[in-house]
């Protein structure tokens, strides 16, 4: 850094003293599993299974990180959920999903912020809070690369608590996982884009119902929609709303491996298929990934706790 030739291009700057920084964050949290394995070695008779389980977390975490070598790997996520079949169950099945994620990204001590949501406006019996859909970001580092491959189908089962007989209800939920996006590379023509305003429903202070500051954006030749509405300015919620669509045209393009945002020429549908995991309340309890086959009977932890380390890892692994 001290190379009078370094600052010469700043963004190549900008991007080595972030890896720096990534490698020293590495280096430390090395050293500190190290330092917390040589104590506990030293005194084995006291070791209690809450400091077995934090050391053997931290080395499953560094373990896990040289398995990130995607390019948004090290990013933050944008995670979007969407109800399906179950009417006001599946409004309440995106609900608990999002409050599951939630808890997962505070334990990574990641932040989660609200981009945008539309409530179902059906009965809800229970009082409480049920969602069409909802979008939000998870801030923190390698928050894609861990969450990356929880975009799917999610199925639940259990007795529905909007049934006045207490039937079993099956509920489908549609997780989608972008990576932020933040260098814009997309020349997205001004004409290719519906754009919408609408009044916030949501968190917002003041200008929430009062004011259009809400803003949605269709890219017309995909039909790709993205919205935001918690943003305090009209300006603000159309940059966050436009980030969000070019990482899903970004994502769509290395799907369909094209290197042209002129190719997308199809209709894109959200994927709904086969659920990549269930989460079974009743008549047993038991989450189940249909893809590696890993599961647990301690529901509980993983929806109301975020205990997704397992589910995450395990698939990590697999495709490697």
């Amino acid at each position: 850094m001290q190379d009078s030739d370094f600052w010469k291009n700043k963004k190549e700057a900008e991007n080595a003293i972030k890896e720096m920084g990534e490698i020293q964050n590495l280096i430390e949290a090395y050293l500190n599993a190290e330092k917390m394995l040589e104590k506990l070695l030293s005194d084995i008779q006291k070791v209690d299974d809450d400091k077995y389980y934090e050391v053997e977390r931290m080395v499953r975490n560094l373990e896990t990180k040289r398995l990130f070598t995607g390019k948004w790997d090290k990013g933050n996520a944008i995670i979007s959920i969407y109800a399906g079949a179950g009417g006001q169950d599946a409004a309440d099945w995106v609900h608990m999903l999002y409050l599951m994620y939630e808890k997962y990204a505070q334990k990574n001590n990641w932040k989660t912020s609200v981009i945008d949501s539309a409530e179902e406006t059906g009965e809800a019996r229970t009082g409480r809070t049920s969602l069409k859909n909802i979008t939000f970001e998870i801030k923190g580092d390698y928050a894609f690369g861990y969450l990356k491959k929880e975009s799917g189908v999610h199925r639940l089962v259990r007795v529905s608590p909007f049934s006045a007989q207490s039937l079993r209800h099956t509920s489908f939920a549609l997780v989608e996982v972008l990576p932020e996006v933040k260098e814009h590379s997309l020349e997205i023509k001004p004409d290719d884009l519906k754009v919408e305003f609408f009044r916030s429903s949501g968190p917002g202070g003041q200008n929430v119902n009062k004011v259009e500051t809400a803003v949605r954006i269709v890219h017309i030749p995909t039909g790709l929609v993205s919205s935001s509405q918690v943003e305090r300015s009209q300006s603000q919620n159309r940059d966050k709303a436009m980030a969000v669509l070019e990482a899903k045209l970004i994502q769509l393009m290395e799907k369909e491996r094209v290197q042209q945002l002129d190719k997308l020429r199809a209709k894109a549908k959200p994927e709904w298929g086969s659920q990549i995991r269930s989460y079974v309340l009743n008549p047993y309890k038991l989450v189940k990934d249909h893809r590696t086959e890993y599961e647990t009977t301690q529901i509980d932890k993983v929806l109301e706790e975020g205990d997704l380390d397992g589910f995450i890892e395990s698939e990590l692994v697999s495709n490697i």
